[in-house]
Formats: structure tokens, C-alpha cells, sequence
């Protein structure tokens, strides 16, 4: 019998208020024990992803959960930032945004986007979505420790 995953820290990049309250609910919904982390722009993100400011103490991320969207600095230029940074670059970055357009699709993987995701509208399935997410990155997929 294997034993359940280590918990793991998730950084939510979302501005929507609804957005991240869906995605908190999802995560007490299934039982979702990982650690999720939100923040509301581009540029906090950076911010917590290389422990400025008030995000000193902030943990690694196991997984980045991208909004396209975003005040500041948006989804496509962080994620570019991220991808560039031989620090950042491991840590992989799945779009979940509104969009279903074929430009932000290609660009998102141009900029080396793990997976693309567009979140449903309805509740249900955004939930179901979330899990899966979950379930495939950190029971399936094998993470790096850094």
C-alpha cells in the first residue's frame, strides 16, 4: 500500500476575489491538504516567489496555479519571468485562466507553460477541476525538491 503524497505548497496568482474563493472551497471540498498560498498580481508574485518584502519567509512552491489576467503585471509576462529565472524555472506553472483564445493558448506554452487549463464557469465542474489538477500534480507527477 503507498503511502499519500507529502503536502505540498501551491501559489494561487488570481485577482478575482470569486476566482479564489472557488478555489479555496474546492480545496476544503476534496480534502485538498497542500498548502495554497494567494496572491493578486504579477508582481507580488515575483515578490513571493523570491522572498522580498513582506513575503521574507514565504515557502517554495511546489506548484504555480496562473491566472492570464492579471493587474500590474500580467500572467504571460510572469510567466516569461519565471521560465527565464534559473532559480524559478523548475517550478512548474499551470494556466488556469478564463481564456479559451488559440493566441493565449500557443503563447502560454511558447513561454513554457506546463499545462493550459480554462476554468469552468460552473461551480461543480470548476471544483472537479481543481482536484484533478491536484491529483495529477502531485500524486502522479514526480516533483523537484527544489
Amino acid at each position: 500500500m503507498s503511502q499519500a503524497p507529502a503536502p505540498i505548497d501551491i501559489l494561487l496568482v488570481e485577482d478575482d476575489p470569486g476566482d479564489v474563493l472557488m478555489t479555496r472551497e474546492a480545496f476544503e471540498h476534496h480534502k485538498i491538504r497542500n498548502a495554497l498560498h494567494v496572491v493578486s498580481d504579477g508582481v507580488e508574485a515575483l515578490e513571493f516567489l523570491k522572498r522580498e518584502g513582506r513575503f521574507g519567509e514565504a515557502p517554495r512552491p511546489g506548484l504555480i496555479l496562473l491566472d492570464l489576467n492579471l493587474p500590474r503585471k500580467d500572467g504571460r509576462e510572469l510567466l516569461g519571468e519565471i521560465k527565464r529565472d534559473p532559480g524559478l524555472c523548475t517550478i512548474p506553472v499551470v494556466v488556469l485562466t478564463t481564456s479559451e483564445a488559440e493566441e493565449d493558448i500557443l503563447r502560454s506554452y511558447e513561454l513554457h507553460a506546463n499545462a493550459y487549463v480554462t476554468k469552468p464557469v460552473d461551480f461543480e465542474k470548476f471544483i472537479e477541476v481543481v482536484r484533478k489538477i491536484d491529483d495529477f500534480w502531485v500524486t502522479v507527477v514526480q516533483l523537484p525538491h527544489r
